[in-house]
């Protein structure tokens, strides 16, 4: 296909991933639904259901190709994460048999460590943000020489996560847009790398975690406010520099959205389909649903619903 942007991530290496992981992750749903079941503008609604992927949400994706496509040393793997990185790489390395230290901050949600536990990785909480963890997993990593398997910003990471795009396409081939959440930008990145601009790829970010927003604005990386209520999954110091000019090249634009409409889309969700999404996974749905992204006549628009582990959740209108 064209040239890739950087590092390799293109559609070949995703392809080539694809094949390497298929059998230890789920080609997870689409469901088509109405607009108009949530008082929005009639019109079709493509929505990708990957909170239904093992550990509740895309990750595993980035794990298995990092822990089928590198040389793992005898000490394990060690990752850093506000969660759902985190239980994926339990999970991968638990299935694959390989030791696994995980770096957790203090933001994490209780629903995530629980499921981190069950796979039996060695976990440590660290710090209060994800940076704090990324910087205790370093420490380890110099100390025991454990293979770091970065939550976004690692070549195979970005191709794992380029899988889901491969996918559905083959699902949805006539999509004109998607609505993708961004934290660190390796799921946005992967599945922009994938398209090169076929479909357009608009990313969403709470108010409150605006890492690419503020990296397109300035024209790199740079640090941005880490907070809001999915902290746990959106909110990372900075975007990463791999998918950074891929996001350059390929992302349309980026949506800001708060924390109530973060909610609000999470009750719909629930409302309408019985669908529970953790915030991380309800805020490309909420750049829809509080109007904030303006579908325009006739566009075939899919939305990605990226993680289901929800805690504490009132659901209730």
């Amino acid at each position: 296909m064209s040239d890739p942007v950087g590092d390799g991530i293109a559609p070949a290496g995703i392809a080539a991933t694809a094949d390497r992981i298929r059998s230890y992750v789920r080609r997870t749903p689409v469901i088509e639904v109405e607009a108009a079941d949530f008082a929005l503008a009639p019109g079709p609604l493509h929505l990708k259901l990957e909170h239904l992927q093992h550990t509740g949400s895309f990750k595993p994706r980035g794990a298995f190709a990092n822990l089928l496509q590198r040389d793992v040393p005898a000490v394990g793997v060690v990752a850093a994460s506000g969660g759902n990185h985190g239980a994926a790489v339990a999970y991968a390395a638990m299935k694959l048999g390989v030791p696994a230290r995980i770096f957790v901050p203090s933001v994490a949600a209780l629903t995530k460590l629980e499921r981190i536990r069950e796979c039996g990785a060695d976990l440590v909480v660290a710090g209060e943000r994800y940076a704090d963890a990324l910087e205790a997993s370093e420490r380890w990593v110099a100390e025991t020489g454990a293979m770091p398997i970065h939550a976004y910003d690692q070549v195979e990471t970005l191709l794992g996560q380029g899988t889901l795009a491969m996918e559905l396409e083959a699902q949805v081939p006539s999509l004109d847009t998607l609505l993708v959440a961004v934290g660190g930008g390796g799921l946005i990145g992967g599945i922009a790398a994938w398209y090169e601009g076929r479909v357009r790829i608009v990313g969403v970010e709470p108010e409150a975690a605006p890492t690419l927003a503020r990296a397109l604005d300035a024209g790199r990386p740079v640090d941005a406010p880490a907070g809001g209520i999915a902290a746990d999954s959106l909110a990372p110091r900075r975007v990463g520099a791999l998918m950074f000019p891929i996001a350059q090249r390929y992302v349309a634009g980026v949506v800001l959205v708060t924390d109530d409409e973060i909610r609000q889309a999470q009750v719909a969700l629930w409302g309408a389909l019985r669908i529970v999404a953790e915030p991380g996974g309800a805020a490309a749905f909420a750049a829809l649903a509080s109007g904030r992204y303006a579908r325009r006549p006739g566009e075939r628009l899919g939305v990605l619903v990226c993680g289901g582990n929800a805690v504490g959740v009132d659901f209730r209108r």
